[in-house]
């Protein structure tokens, strides 16, 4: 087994809540910050933009924690922030719940654009994937994932805030990486537990686990 440095999913007390400094544990990284790191990160917020994000986040999370759904959430932190064009990067086997929320944004008078991951068209031949690997095998045309095309395209439309949709594992990390708008997760995909990934947390220590041989459960 891989050792790792404790950090924080390690700590039982989680006294940097309240900043109760006498309670940190030895490896707690609050109080072995580097305080350069720190006065770095927080000159960030004196940004208008990053601030004004930070800032709305947590008030609306002072008022409605726990009260929102996240769908609820999103939609008041659009309003909070002034954004006028919402973009939208879906997969396009969520087409059907992204279709549902962009009515939910009609009716709030929000402006909206949204593409599939699958825009352009292009074979997945054309990254070098394999026949084998496809989910046809390779026996037609098979459109590959294109969030850096999506990112693109909600770019060009010059949206000001960008929601993710269901796209899979490394798509969404490209589609971040190239986004120039602000960006939120809506829904992570997750096929088999219905778009829920952290039921597989939640029943990680119980005899429906699918990580046994890796928490070493017997039962």
């Amino acid at each position: 087994m891989t050792e790792c440095t404790h950090s924080c999913p390690d700590c039982g007390i989680v006294a940097c809540r309240g900043r109760k400094e006498e309670q940190y544990p030895p490896f707690c990284p609050t109080a072995s910050l580097d305080p350069a790191l720190l006065e770095e990160a927080m000159a960030q917020y004196q940004d208008e933009e990053q601030r004004k994000i930070a800032y709305t986040s947590a008030c609306i999370e002072g008022e409605f924690y726990g009260r929102l759904t996240r769908v609820e959430e999103t939609i008041e932190f659009i309003r909070r922030m002034g954004y006028k064009k919402i973009g939208i990067a879906s997969c396009i086997g969520l087409l059907k719940e992204t279709s549902i929320f962009c009515r939910i944004l009609k009716a709030c008078g929000m402006e909206y654009y949204a593409v599939g991951c699958k825009i352009g068209a292009v074979d997945k031949s054309e990254i070098d994937v394999p026949d084998t690997s496809k989910l046809n095998g390779g026996c037609a045309h098979e459109s590959m994932c294109n969030p850096i095309l999506q990112a693109k395209a909600l770019a060009a439309q010059k949206t000001d805030f960008n929601i993710l949709i269901g796209l899979c594992v490394g798509h969404d990390t490209l589609f971040l990486k190239h986004t120039e708008a602000p960006t939120t997760v809506m829904i992570v995909k997750d096929r088999v537990l219905g778009h829920n990934p952290v039921a597989a947390l939640y029943t990680a220590t119980g005899s429906y686990s699918r990580f046994k041989k890796e928490l070493n459960i017997t039962k």
